[in-house]
Formats: C-alpha cells, sequence, structure tokens
C-alpha cells in the first residue's frame, strides 16, 4: 500500500548517501606456502597457484592503502550502521536496530554531520513510534525538524512537511486537538499552495517529478486526517478528506492501484457509518473485485469491510455475497497474503491509527 505505508517508512532515502563507497576499499592476499600431504598437496598447490595469480591481478587494479579521508570513513561506517538498523527493523528485531541506531547517531554527531543524524532521528522517530513510545517519537521528530528548518530547508519541502504531518499523528494519538489540527491544516495549505506555484510557474521551471510527488503527499495528508477526524466522530469532514484523497490517487496512480482501492473502502465505511448504506455498497464491491484482478496484499481487508457493510444494507446481501465469494475464499487470501487475521489485534503487525473498521462499524449499529 504505497501511499500508507510511506506514512511512516523514512522520509527521504535522500538525506545520507544509500550506497556504500566500494572503490575505496582495500583488497589484500597474504599466500602461505601449502603443505603437502601425498595426492592432495598437488591439487592444492595448484588451486593455491590460481589464487595466488588471481590476487596478484587483483592488486593491480587495487590500492594497498584506503584512500578514504577520515571524513569518508566515518560516513561509510554510519551509512553501514544505519542500513543494519532498517534490516533489523524490517526482521522484528527492535532492540537490535535501537541499539545500532544510538550509535549512528553518537558517530552522526561526534563527526558533524547534520544530514546523517537527521535521517537517524528520522528512523529513531519511527521506531519509538511503531514502539508505542509517542513522548519519545515527538522529541526525535522535533529534533530532525529544528536540525532541518536551522539548516536553511524552507518550511514547504516536502521533507519538512512529512515530518510535520508524523508530529500532527503523534499529537493525534495523544488526543491533543488543537495540535493535531494546526499539525494537518498546516501540511495541507502549505501543499495546496506549493501545487499552485506549480500550476503558474514557466515551463522551464515545472518539474513533473516534484508535481507528482507533491501531489500524492497531498493525499497523505489528507487521508491521515480523515482517519483523525473519523475516529472523532467527524464523519462528514472525514467524507471530504477521503474523497480528496481518492481523486488525487485515482489520477496519479490509477483506478486499480492498491492505495486507491483502500480508499475506496474507507470511504465506503464513512458512507456506511452515516448510514448511506446504498452509496457505501457499490464503492465496496467495485474495491474487492479490482483488488481480486490486482490481487491486493491487503483483499482480506476489504472483504471485511464488504461484510460490515452489508449486514447493515439488507437488501441484496445474498447476491453480493455470492459476487465476493467467487475465486479464492477469504481464507486462502489470507494465507496468501501472509497474514493473519488475529495478528493486528495482538499487535504483530503495525495498524492504521484511528482508521473506521468492521468492529467500529459493528459497534456504531449495536448504538
Amino acid at each position: 500500500m504505497a501511499l500508507r505505508t510511506a506514512a511512516w517508512r523514512l522520509f527521504t532515502e535522500r538525506a545520507v548517501l544509500a550506497t556504500l563507497r566500494l572503490s575505496g576499499r582495500t583488497f589484500s592476499f597474504i599466500p602461505k606456502s601449502p603443505e603437502k600431504h601425498g595426492r592432495s598437496g598437488r591439487s592444492g598447490s595448484c588451486v593455491w597457484s590460481r589464487a595466488a595469480w588471481g590476487a596478484a591481478a587483483f592488486s593491480l587494479f587495487f590500492a594497498e592503502e584506503d584512500p578514504r579521508d577520515d571524513e569518508q570513513k566515518k560516513e561509510d561506517e554510519v551509512v553501514l550502521l544505519l542500513k543494519k538498523a532498517k534490516l533489523s527493523m524490517f526482521r522484528g528485531q527492535l532492540h537490535t536496530a535501537s541499539a545500532l541506531l544510538h550509535q549512528a547517531a553518537a558517530l552522526s554527531h561526534h563527526s558533524n554531520n547534520t544530514q546523517a543524524l537527521i535521517y537517524t532521528y528520522c528512523l529513531m522517530g519511527n521506531l519509538a513510534y511503531v514502539q508505542g513510545r509517542l513522548d519519545s517519537a515527538e522529541k526525535l521528530f522535533k529534533a530532525a525538524l529544528s536540525y532541518m528548518l536551522s539548516g536553511g530547508t524552507p518550511e514547504d519541502d516536502n521533507a519538512v512537511i512529512e515530518i510535520s504531518l508524523k508530529l500532527a499523528t503523534i499529537y493525534a494519538g495523544q488526543n491533543r486537538a488543537d495540535l493535531a489540527e494546526h499539525g494537518y491544516r498546516f501540511c495541507t495549505e502549505s501543499l495546496v499552495a506549493k501545487l499552485e506555484k506549480y500550476s503558474t510557474a514557466p515551463a522551464e521551471e515545472q518539474s513533473e517529478e516534484q508535481r507528482k510527488e507533491s501531489r500524492l503527499l497531498l493525499g497523505l495528508c489528507l487521508d491521515s486526517r480523515a482517519r483523525y477526524r473519523a475516529s472523532t466522530q467527524r464523519l462528514r469532514q472525514a467524507e471530504h478528506d477521503y474523497k480528496e484523497a481518492l481523486r488525487i490517487c485515482r489520477e496519479e496512480q490509477g483506478e486499480s492501484h492498491p492505495q486507491t482501492l483502500v480508499l475506496m473502502s474507507d470511504l465506503a465505511t464513512i458512507l456506511d457509518l452515516q448510514g448511506r448504506h446504498a452509496e457505501a455498497l457499490p464503492l465496496v464491491e467495485t474495491a474487492v473485485t479490482l483488488g481480486r484482478q490486482v490481487e491486493h496484499p491487503d483483499l482480506h481487508v476489504l472483504l471485511g469491510n464488504l461484510a460490515g457493510i452489508l449486514l447493515h444494507h439488507g437488501g441484496g446481501v445474498a447476491a453480493s455475497l455470492q459476487r465476493s465469494s467467487e475465486g479464492s475464499a477469504g481464507g486462502r487470501r489470507w494465507r496468501v497474503c501472509g497474514t493473519d487475521p488475529g495478528r493486528t489485534e495482538r499487535g504483530g503487525e503495525e495498524k492504521r491509527e484511528n482508521q473506521p473498521t468492521v468492529r467500529q462499524v459493528e459497534q456504531h449499529t449495536d448504538g
């Protein structure tokens, strides 16, 4: 789910070098005389001889001394620590990732590598958020933001807006409504103004890549704010944000993009919560149909939302269930996606904060 997953992914890969310098590495080979033991000695000698010639050939192309200066060495060490930390996070080894990130932060600070420090703080903030340590995540993202702004990064830079969006989401999780609303408003208004500048700028100054990136980020902000507003029962406002986010995603990524289908399903859930079941049903049915065609990784979520809406729609339930159950069964889909429907409740997968779920739909009906 490209757009939503980007919400808590690393804010940019361009903050530090993402690849290690290999050209400066030292290659050395010190041959030792092999011991001869009967027949195997001759064979071993031939193998060693080929290896020695290969090493000699290598030495023609690589310097014996490392040409990197101290600054380059420290930067490479930071990059390696960050790569190891990201891999540990991916594997769920959060304590290992935390230790590696603290090492990277200390080294970045000692070497005055501000860009690496910003990137490291953002990674640490993401990790703290996943662990539920919202206060720590807030401090880390604020520190990263402070370094960026003091370094001359414009306030409407996409990286600044992404961090601001993360802070707004944290405030929402802390029930700090005023700060959350202010954060979301800053993000959306900054991006709208930025896109207006793009549209009026001379052709030679326009960048299609930057325009698309900014527009998708606007969709992400609207999506995040919609989920927050839905969680506080402001369903009309949430509906407006979802519709705008869906329109952007359709235009920029296509009708059958995985995130487009998620937004369809979320919008249908909001309509259903307002009692507009007849509007919600065809929307979620379309999401399920297209999701099956593109093998959506979270098809089970779409099917779950469809089931919840069908409970409220009444008429035509049997026919719609028959259409939805054609092809693969929901249980098989869970296994194909590698997802256990109970894992989210146990904390095994990252939750989508403030997202209306089938359970919320059922509670709304019971009330």
